[in-house]
């Protein structure tokens, strides 16, 4: 029970990852507040939680109404007294080259991804510093290595790894820890896109060492809770690539 009697807020909580992170925290004694536009899904991912964490709850929310972001972090600290916990997970974009991107392409990305995860560090901070809480942001491959096509998400994504580094400098101070997770991972959107694009799935596969798509909980939500744990205390700043070895930083 690594995370008993922790309070988690994860964005985009109602299916892929961020499903997959929520049930690794409950399984860990965590009460965890989802975050999605989704109310269906949300619904339905919150009473799986529920079976392990009756208290949890889903806070239906679109991210991209940047005035209203604050309020899920007073939603959250009312509940519950308190945040241990801040997951940055949620992010839309859409595909393009450089040649084709729209203004409305970088604004989606942006919208949905960078500025919800600035603004909801930036909301959380004060209830962080009561906690010495952990923030875990999460990058791509895309951004990384530079992706064809998709131009608008590797942006954003880049730019919460700078943003992420900069809050672990400044965050240190408080005992917050701020990390980066890149993953591949069997999310319905990686697994959609495969379906649509076999030959380039299958070469991503290729390049996998471990020879295989990580899952969500026990691949990507193990190494959630081990940095939302005081197993890693001493961590802060870094981009993990639970990405099965397809991307070796340096």
């Amino acid at each position: 029970m690594k995370l008993k009697n922790k309070v988690a807020i994860i964005t985009g909580g109602a299916g892929g990852i961020g499903r997959g992170i929520g049930m690794a925290f409950v399984k860990e004694g965590a009460t965890v507040a989802i975050v999605d536009l989704d109310k269906e899904s949300g619904e339905r991912v919150l009473k799986e939680l529920q079976e392990y964490s009756p208290d949890s709850i889903f806070i239906q929310q679109d991210l991209s109404k940047r005035d209203e972001l604050p309020s899920i972090v007073e939603k959250v600290a009312d509940a519950f007294g308190k945040i241990d916990i801040l997951v940055n997970n949620a992010h839309a974009s859409k595909m393009a080259s450089i040649e084709k991107t729209t203004q409305k392409d970088l604004d989606l990305s942006f919208n949905t991804g960078f500025y919800p995860t600035f603004y909801l560090m930036q909301a959380a901070l004060p209830y962080l510093k009561e906690t010495k809480g952990k923030i875990i942001n999460f990058s791509s491959g895309a951004g990384i290595e530079g992706h064809p096509n998709q131009g608008p998400y590797a942006a954003a994504k880049e730019a919460i790894r700078g943003i992420s580094r900069v809050a672990a400098n400044e965050f240190g101070q408080f005992g917050i820890n701020v990390n980066i997770i890149s993953p591949i991972a069997k999310s319905e959107g990686i697994m959609e896109w495969a379906e649509n694009n076999p030959e380039i799935y299958d070469n991503m596969l290729k390049g996998i060492p471990m020879g295989r798509i990580g899952e969500v909980e026990e691949d990507i939500g193990r190494v959630a809770v081990f940095l939302a744990s005081k197993d890693s205390d001493y961590i802060t700043g870094q981009t993990l690539m639970v990405d099965g070895g397809s991307i070796k930083l340096r």
